[in-house]
């Protein structure tokens, strides 16, 4: 079905990833929306925390032919023997200077998408989704944009499209009323049970999410714990018995998943001007990975 009244409701999607098989049941397409609440040191998906689009570069396929900073009205971009520099505080992230990039050593972080458009590309997936799979609003934090998540998962039930939204957990609770009948599954961040670990890692406490968590079970909404799972920060056993306590007390939760850190995300986060942020310490043996699971199990958690 096409979704005119759509047409006019925009969002910021920064990649469409499409047959995937890890964010929810099935076969999905998976959407990554731009903004999030959260400051999490380990970020693996760094271009999505500003809701402000912005510039990544790779030097590495820049030719220093200059045209960057012909058409940049804001002069973000200089050549010297030191070679390209931009310079982020004056670049207003237009895009001017990764659309005439020649060599693609700039893009931009996001694009901006009507809900139609990107059913446009959902719609092109949906004979693989059979019974089980579907789109999944991922980021960043998929909910900051309220009013973009909400229609388009609405466009998804009207044309019959399985649907799942994964979230931080820190939003407005008053949201999730309008989320349950839209929302097949809801894949939940909880990265921390530790709330001082929580607001020295994220910058956000856990309180709400949890809350939210527990909000979202009394409605009904189906759930999946995910927890990440990292070296050196929050793998203790304490966190793990607050991990069964959580699952332990909620009616609508499949399962907790454990999600090794890994240490990708570095180099998206040199790409938009940051420091590098990966740290191979922080990478979880398989072996512990596999204790946690047994560890989880024997409380009586399911675990994937």
């Amino acid at each position: 079905m096409k979704n005119n009244d759509f047409s006019n409701i925009c969002l910021p999607v920064t990649e469409i990833q499409r047959f995937c098989m890890h964010d929810g049941p099935g076969t999905r397409t998976t959407i990554f929306f731009k903004g999030c609440p959260l400051r999490c040191i380990w970020c693996h998906n760094p271009e999505t925390q500003s809701t402000k689009n912005e510039i990544m570069y790779y030097p590495q396929k820049c030719i220093g032919c200059g045209i960057c900073a012909d058409v940049c009205d804001k002069n973000a971009h200089s050549f010297s023997n030191l070679g390209h520099r931009i310079c982020r505080e004056e670049c207003k992230g237009c895009g001017a200077c990764a659309e005439n990039c020649p060599s693609g050593a700039l893009e931009t972080a996001c694009d901006m998408m009507s809900v139609n458009e990107i059913m446009d590309v959902v719609s092109k997936d949906a004979a693989f989704y059979g019974s089980k799979g579907g789109i999944t609003l991922s980021g960043g934090e998929p909910l900051i944009h309220k009013d973009g998540a909400i229609a388009l998962l609405t466009a998804c039930r009207q044309s019959g499209i399985g649907t799942a939204v994964e979230t931080c957990g820190y939003f407005d609770g008053a949201l999730l009323e309008a989320l349950a009948p839209l929302t097949d599954i809801m894949l939940w961040d909880v990265k921390d049970t530790n709330d001082a670990r929580h607001i020295q890692n994220t910058g956000v406490s856990n309180k709400i999410i949890i809350d939210n968590l527990c909000l979202a079970d009394s409605l009904g909404i189906k759930t999946v714990m995910r927890c990440i799972m990292i070296n050196e920060i929050n793998m203790d056993k304490e966190h793990y018995d607050a991990v069964a306590a959580i699952y332990g007390s909620l009616k609508n939760c499949v399962s907790v998943e454990l999600i090794p850190y890994h240490a990708y995300g570095g180099s998206k986060a040199v790409a938009i001007g940051r420091t590098d942020n990966g740290r191979r310490e922080w990478i979880p043996s398989a072996d512990s990975i596999e204790s946690v699971k047994e560890y989880l199990k024997y409380k009586g958690v399911s675990v994937r």
